[in-house]
């Protein structure tokens, strides 16, 4: 399953975490932690899937998913979004 940080290898592809940083109105330092927490934010997954020409709302919820912690619910949102999306 493609995670945020492939999202962000993506986008790093294109240019530096500190000009997308400027672009999406965040800090200096907001790309940079979350790198190293390995895991976007949901509003900043979508606002990077958008200007990627990517899916925003398929992002969000990889994002959200990301974040929750691992229960049987996640598992099964998980294996549900293996087979028809991701």
């Amino acid at each position: 399953m493609q995670t945020t940080m492939n999202l962000l290898a993506d986008a790093m592809k294109v240019k530096g975490l500190s000009d997308w940083a400027s672009d999406l109105g965040l800090s200096k330092r907001a790309l940079y932690t979350a790198k190293d927490r390995e895991h976007l934010s949901p509003a900043v997954a979508g606002a990077l899937a958008e200007e990627l020409g990517q899916d925003p709302q398929k992002w969000i919820v990889v994002a959200a998913l990301e974040s929750e912690r691992d229960s049987a619910c996640k598992e099964r949102m998980l294996k549900r979004l293996r087979a028809k999306v991701l």
